[in-house]
């Protein structure tokens, strides 16, 4: 029976996922075949197509899947309470840089994941006109400190990543 969330179907799209992630890794999304994925896994084609329309639906279905995965370690914390908000999400990017890496990977950047932003900060400091712009000015620096953190290894502390981003915030 192909019933929707069988633990069958659930165990053969999180191997599909894996091989995938696993190829992104080393090749941008157009270079990977859906032969690459089922000769990884050891699946068929058809098992493939039963549960994605192609690869592009398995990224957006695996994005979606990590952005969950992120907004449900945020679910019910202050994220920018100042230092501790900022450190619990870079202590969680060193932790899973392959999610992460794969995220951005995927060029789902400029979507939803890593766009959080504080509002009711950005009251206390004033910022009313134009909060849009400076929205996605903060947005995209943020996203860009990650990305070359990640691109570096995360050599630096979380701990240190969150003093960076304070002063950046701070140094306006």
């Amino acid at each position: 029976m192909n019933v929707k969330n069988n633990k069958r179907r659930r165990e053969s799209q999180e191997k599909i996922e894996r091989a995938f992630i696993e190829l992104l890794q080393t090749r941008e999304i157009k270079e990977i075949t859906v032969s690459d994925i089922v000769k990884n896994t050891g699946l068929n084609r058809s098992t493939f197509y039963a549960n994605y329309i192609d690869l592009f639906d398995l990224a957006d279905k695996t994005r979606e899947k990590l952005e969950n995965e992120f907004s449900n370690l945020f679910a019910d914390y202050d994220y920018f309470h100042e230092r501790t908000g900022a450190l619990k999400m870079f202590k969680h990017i060193k932790e899973n840089q392959i999610f992460y890496k794969t995220y951005f990977k995927l060029c789902y950047d400029d979507k939803h994941l890593i766009s959080v932003y504080d509002k009711r900060r950005a009251e206390q400091e004033h910022i009313d006109s134009n909060i849009n712009y400076h929205i996605e000015f903060f947005r995209n620096g943020l996203n860009a400190i990650i990305k070359l953190w990640l691109a570096g290894g995360c050599a630096e502390s979380p701990e240190e990543m969150a003093e960076v981003l304070k002063q950046e915030y701070r140094g306006r």
